[in-house]
């Protein structure tokens, strides 16, 4: 679907003054997660979005793109983009707990896609870019829980949230070319056109305190 969009948007955008790559202030990574880290998990459609996301907020050291959600043992791109893995784009984030808590990391999460598109965000669709929040414990289901019902009594959104809240079992590390896609790739058509406008966006609108 990245495909059929990168043409769409070179037929709209071509013309008009984009944000570059390298204009954006995120952290890359280059290390797995330390002893001390605690990890989060997240689906919000496509996985090089998720990434600058969450690796923007302070407290977070980074996040890996790969895939969670389904039954497949390591899954491939490619088969995960025929819909019948099970599996979603998703992140995994690594982050200090002592600077930034997992309710930060859910309200970012919400507040940087649009949870009430069933198997889809903006033009990609399947299954593999749909909306999941897992949770490793009690306490963290009921965080997610929380921060969706708090959306819905304020009428965020017109129609009704359908992010899916699913216990953490499997993830799987994306291939090595997914990882920092954005920062390896600033002139990719679908990097310039959808995934900068829709992280600066992210950033207007979002606003962490610090612990």
């Amino acid at each position: 679907m990245k495909l059929v969009l990168v043409i769409i948007t070179l037929v709209f955008f071509t013309c008009n003054a984009l944000p570059q790559a390298s204009e954006i202030n995120f952290k890359v990574g280059s290390v797995k997660p330390g002893k001390n880290e605690a990890v989060a998990t997240f689906a919000e459609g496509c996985f090089w979005h998720a990434e600058i996301v969450f690796q923007s907020l302070d407290g977070v050291r980074d996040a890996v793109s790969g895939y969670a959600g389904g039954t497949d043992k390591n899954p491939t791109y490619e088969n995960v983009a025929t819909g019948r893995t099970g599996h979603a784009e998703t992140v995994q984030v690594y982050y200090d707990s002592s600077k930034i808590d997992f309710e930060t990391l859910v309200k970012a999460f919400f507040a940087s896609q649009d949870p009430t598109t069933l198997n889809r965000q903006g033009y990609d669709t399947g299954t593999e870019y749909r909306s999941i929040a897992f949770y490793r414990n009690e306490k963290e289901r009921q965080i997610i829980e929380a921060e969706i019902k708090r959306l819905t009594n304020l009428k965020i959104y017109k129609d009704k949230i359908v992010t899916e809240v699913l216990p953490f079992k499997a993830f799987y590390e994306a291939e090595p070319y997914h990882q920092e896609y954005i920062h390896n790739n600033p002139e990719n058509p679908y990097v310039q056109n959808v995934s900068i406008p829709e992280f600066l966006a992210f950033q207007k609108k979002f606003i962490v305190k610090n612990k």
